[in-house]
């Protein structure tokens, strides 16, 4: 795969599934406009394909319970989302909303006769409502912490609202905007189950709970009070389930989610459905999905996602069925048919047909061959990640690349990044260390308080399996990541410099102090993993050992990064460049925190042709 490969890149996303009528939803990055386009197609049970909507972008498609109407959220050019509906058997969209922030992914009634969706609603004169641009806007007057997240920006002048419409475009506020709401669910034809925070978030908070509101509006009320945070909710045999963590406080990170319920009649508290240390549910997979007496949920495993079916009433680990040394996207159910997007390593996305072996794929680029690695840390802890290899015998130049997280991983599934390095003839060394998901809790809370301690040891000890073969060069060596991954790249140019031949960091974070007050979740995150000392803090930062790094550095960032903002990587280049070292500075405009994954096509192009111009320079 070359950069200007990300053309023939066609993702399945979303799919749904009624009777034998089964729809994906599709992404294509295309250069010519610098955007994602793709609708939706259907796919027959003989793993043939016909397109089914011709928007620019159409996804998170839902069909209606009595299976006559299909519901989906439509982008047109760079457009926001809007809510249209089109009837199962053929004819043209409608559309159903025209918000000026977009709405949220559809949720049908159980009589199929409304749709409910969250939506952000603007103050009048903001965010494109008023006549003047946003230079001019009002001031913002700001007395919280929680006043604004990366990809989003600022919130409390446009926080979400719960809404109701019927199929003619009839839309209702059910909720007022003074409070934030998620992921809706039906509880009866008249009543809604929604997330928000605690107490509505009168006050800063990471704990979120259930609550109740008619669907024709009014007064909500607390249905479910949680024991850290929820999400996803659905109704089922009596009971409201979700998915959730369990915290206190601020100590909400490396906490595995898992499945949930409490009887809707109040008659007991919540209860966890799977075991906290090993199931850790993953919820961009998609809501769970009830099938009988069982729910399917997509489960972190050692970099797999796997599909598996757990017993509403709880109990074991689940059975899988699908996903094994693959990762799970997405998935639906119907009847009998189960249906998922499964990526593998050298797949971004197949829709498999669950038990039939029948499976469709979009698009298929040449993949490099990919290596599972395990070895030992000196402390005698397993390790665990993978190699992506160039064709040919080696030995071939080395990038070790750290993913993000920390409480992330890398995966079985396609890696576009890797694959890139690999055709351009670098060996790819993709470590999950302590601190990652998918290995236990413990194994996601080994780093809280030890930032660059066991994490270090696993990195470099994969990086030394990997070295071993005699098709790695061990005198070839670079080291890259983003953001948690930037913080390592950082962290190990200064202890570990020797060892690279130079250091690409890329949306890191470098200095906890100022951290703390720039990022977006900078007024809890330092404090839950580093702990609240400043000391100790500065210790764990990267930057704190800036005269340490000598060997050519790179500083990418995102102008509009707001995980990890602009500054971290404005102080690390200057204290390098300062001392002299050989350092530089790329930021791309327009882009937050998701650039690798999710930014401007041309933009992910332009820092692939940068990432191997770097190692060609160097490696």
């Amino acid at each position: 795969m070359r950069p200007e490969d990300l053309e023939l890149l066609t993702t399945p996303g979303t799919v749904a599934v009624s009777g034998d009528l089964v729809l994906v939803s599709l992404a294509t990055p295309d250069f010519a406009t610098n955007t994602y386009r793709g609708g939706l197609h259907r796919v027959h049970p003989d793993g043939s394909t016909t397109p089914w909507t011709h928007g620019d972008r159409d996804h998170a498609q839902r069909i209606s319970p009595d299976g006559t109407q299909v519901a989906f959220l439509r982008v047109s050019g760079k457009t926001k989302p809007q809510l249209y509906v089109m009837p199962t058997a053929g004819g043209e969209p409608r559309k159903l909303t025209d918000l000026p922030l977009g709405a949220g992914a559809p949720v049908w009634s159980p009589d199929s006769t409304r749709i409910a969706f969250v939506a952000r609603i603007p103050e009048e004169g903001r965010y494109g409502t008023g006549d003047d641009g946003p230079e001019a806007e009002a001031p913002r007057r700001i007395t919280r912490l929680d006043y604004r997240v990366d990809d989003v920006g600022f919130l409390l002048d446009r926080r979400p609202r719960l809404h109701v419409t019927d199929l003619s475009g009839e839309v209702t506020e059910v909720t007022d905007g003074s409070f934030d709401v998620a992921d809706p669910a039906w509880l009866s034809p008249e009543e809604l189950v929604f997330a928000a925070p605690r107490d509505f978030g009168a006050a800063e908070t990471l704990v979120s709970d259930l609550y109740t509101v008619p669907a024709s509006g009014g007064p909500a009320s607390v249905l479910v009070r949680s024991r850290g945070e929820v999400s996803m909710p659905f109704v089922a045999e009596g009971f409201v389930h979700w998915l959730g963590t369990e915290f206190t406080g601020i100590d909400a990170v490396a906490r595995n989610t898992g499945l949930w319920r409490a009887p809707l009649d109040g008659s007991g508290g919540p209860e966890r459905l799977t075991d906290e240390e090993s199931v850790d549910v993953e919820r961009l997979s998609g809501p769970p999905v009830v099938v009988g007496p069982d729910v399917l949920v997509a489960v972190r495993n050692r970099g797999a996602v796997e599909l598996r079916r757990i017993p509403l009433s709880g109990g074991g680990t689940g059975e899988v069925l699908a996903g094994e040394s693959a990762v799970v996207k997405s998935f639906a159910s119907d009847g009998s048919t189960v249906v998922a997007v499964v990526s593998t390593p050298d797949n971004a996305g197949e829709v498999e047909f669950v038990g039939t072996g029948t499976r469709t794929s979009f698009s298929k680029v040449p993949a490099r061959r990919v290596v599972e690695l395990t070895g030992s840390a000196s402390d005698g802890y397993p390790v665990h990640g993978w190699l992506v290899l160039p064709d040919g015998d080696g030995p071939h130049p080395v990038v070790l690349a750290v993913h993000g997280g920390p409480f992330m991983y890398h995966s079985w599934g396609f890696f576009d990044e890797a694959q890139v390095y690999a055709t351009a003839g670098y060996a790819v060394v993709l470590p999950n260390p302590r601190g990652s998901a998918g290995y236990g809790q413990a194994h996601g809370q080994a780093v809280v308080a030890k930032f660059g301690t066991v994490d270090v040891d696993d990195v470099l000890s994969l990086l030394d399996v990997a070295l071993e073969r005699p098709d790695c060069d061990a005198g070839r060596v670079g080291v890259m990541g983003g953001s948690y991954g930037g913080f390592m790249a950082s962290w190990l140019s200064a202890h570990h410099g020797e060892r690279f031949r130079a250091a690409w960091s890329e949306r890191a974070v470098n200095a906890w102090d100022s951290f703390s007050g720039s990022s977006d979740i900078g007024y809890y995150f330092p404090d839950a993993y580093c702990g609240p000392d400043p000391e100790a803090q500065r210790a764990m930062s990267p930057l704190t050992y800036a005269e340490k790094i000598t060997i050519p550095f790179a500083v990418v960032h995102s102008e509009q990064d707001w995980r990890c903002p602009l500054e971290q990587a404005q102080r690390m280049f200057v204290a390098l460049r300062r001392r002299g070292v050989e350092a530089e500075m790329l930021i791309f405009p327009g882009e937050g925190h998701e650039l690798t994954r999710s930014g401007q096509p041309r933009h992910r192009r332009q820092r692939f042709a940068a990432v191997l111009e770097w190692w060609g320079r160097y490696l």
